[in-house]
C-alpha cells in the first residue's frame, strides 16, 4: 500500500509529465528552464532524429524545429506513466502519442504521427519535482 507521501509524489511527477507537454505544444521552450528540468539536465531526443545534449542545446533545437512554420499544430498525449519511487530520485517510463500537423511544401498541413517512451529521471528538489 503506498503512502499518502507515495501517492503525493506519484501526482506531483504526473503532473510534471503533463506540464512538459503542454509546454512543448504551446511552444513555450523558454518555460522548460524554471518549470521542468533541472539545470544539469542532459535530454536524449536523438531516437527522433532531435538533439543529445543539455538544456541549452535541447531548448535551441526545439526553437529551430518545432516552429510555427513547420509543425502549426502539435499533440503530445501522455499515457502509461510507469514510476519507480527512490526517494529524491525516481525513475519512469511514460508513454506518448505524438500527433502533429506538418507542413511539406502544400498549403495545407499534413497529418504526422510518432509514437515514442519517455525514459526519464526526476530529482525533487527543495520544493518540486524535476
Amino acid at each position: 500500500m503506498l503512502s499518502q507521501q507515495e501517492l503525493s509524489d506519484r501526482f506531483e511527477i504526473q503532473d510534471l509529465v503533463f506540464h512538459y507537454a503542454h509546454l512543448i505544444d504551446s511552444k513555450r521552450f523558454d518555460a522548460l528552464r524554471e518549470d521542468v528540468f533541472t539545470a544539469d539536465a542532459h535530454i536524449d531526443y536523438g531516437a527522433m532524429g532531435g538533439s543529445v545534449g543539455d538544456l541549452e542545446e535541447t531548448i535551441t533545437f526545439l526553437k529551430a524545429s518545432v516552429t510555427n512554420e513547420l509543425f502549426p499544430n502539435t499533440q503530445h498525449l501522455n499515457a502509461n506513466v510507469q514510476l519507480q519511487l527512490q526517494g529524491a530520485e525516481s525513475t519512469g517510463r511514460v508513454l506518448c502519442f505524438n500527433p502533429m500537423a506538418m507542413r511539406l511544401g502544400e498549403p495545407s498541413p499534413q497529418p504526422f504521427f510518432l509514437g515514442l517512451w519517455y525514459v526519464d529521471t526526476y530529482r525533487l528538489t527543495d520544493t518540486v519535482w524535476l
